[in-house]
């Protein structure tokens, strides 16, 4: 039997679900914090849990051989020197949950369903005229599974979906793909704008003040992917000049987004707090239970990260 170092902030719930899956018995340590993995770290070999906490106590585990990955995102492990161990993440979970975020959104805006509600407190019989997806364009950066999943989604309501990859590479599910040298262009005339790209260096502000300049003044932009793809200033004054109809945020530099940020105030923009697509237990503990399963086995284990690309 493999030890298992759980360290994630509802670990409870995940040792339940990984013990209910289980074909055979799987000696798990749960930590809701980093301080209790030190605590409970004993040589473990396996580490399951939020890359954040993991990455602050790993360099103090020199046994450990592989980390599953609870997000979608692991950038806190990428980001670190340590890199001789096998890093896993997950794939074909989150696609649902971010089609629904963004697909949500887009309804919104064409529904009006903000001005609506302004309208409702002030007693307002406010005849506002409502758009429609259908025939729209939207643009995806990233044709990754996540990407694809919002490319149908949006294909059901009769959208015309374009991605924006690093090669440009035809992806089912999209009617084009651009590569990114041509990102200037992918971003004229599209009405919707969705972003799904994890942080390494090459998106690092890909859109900047230049880039956000192409879109259409009645574009609309959602971030679900990280924070580090646009120019936050340049993004407030495209909002606060209108020269972009609106954006919604999940993602941030710093999280909890602080009280003193001006995002907070920027007009026709919407705040959550990174909640695009959560890491259920239900959803994870498969991935994982197969992965377990497999390097038991010495066999190659699934949804292995590129330390270098960043995913």
């Amino acid at each position: 039997m493999t030890d298992c170092l759980l360290v994630t902030a509802n670990a409870e719930d995940f040792a339940a679900e990984i013990r209910r899956l289980a074909d055979s018995p799987i000696r798990i340590s749960v930590c809701a914090s980093p301080d209790q993995a030190l605590n409970e770290y004993r040589g473990q070999r396996v580490i399951l849990g939020e890359p954040g906490m993991i990455a602050a106590v790993l360099n103090q585990m020199p046994e450990v051989e592989w980390v599953q990955s609870t997000w979608a995102g692991v950038t806190p492990l990428v980001s670190i020197a340590r890199r001789d161990y096998v890093l896993t993440g997950v794939k074909g979970i989150f696609g649902p949950q971010m089609s629904e975020y963004v697909l949500g959104y887009l309804l919104a805006h064409e529904l009006r369903v903000i001005e609506r509600a302004h309208a409702q407190r002030r007693r307002d019989w406010a005849s506002i005229p409502s758009g429609v997806l259908q025939g729209k364009s939207l643009g995806i950066m990233g044709t990754g599974s996540i990407g694809q999943h919002i490319a149908r989604t949006a294909a059901a309501f009769g959208m015309r979906v374009t991605g924006l990859s690093r090669s440009g590479a035809a992806v089912p599910g999209f009617d084009a793909v651009r590569p990114v040298d041509q990102l200037h262009e992918f971003l004229q005339g599209i009405n919707y704008l969705v972003s799904t790209l994890p942080q390494t260096g090459a998106t690092d502000s890909l859109l900047d003040a230049a880039a956000l300049a192409q879109l259409p003044r009645d574009a609309y932009f959602i971030n679900v992917g990280r924070s580090n793809v646009v120019d936050d200033t340049a993004l407030l004054e495209s909002l606060r000049n209108g020269d972009i109809a609106g954006a919604a945020l999940d993602v941030f530099d710093e999280e909890p987004l602080p009280h003193d940020s001006p995002l907070w105030d920027t007009p026709h923009l919407t705040i959550t707090a990174h909640i695009a697509a959560i890491s259920h237990p239900a959803l994870i503990a498969p991935i994982f239970i197969e992965n377990y399963r497999r390097y038991v086995q010495g066999q190659r284990l699934r949804y292995v990260v590129d330390f270098d690309a960043g995913y």
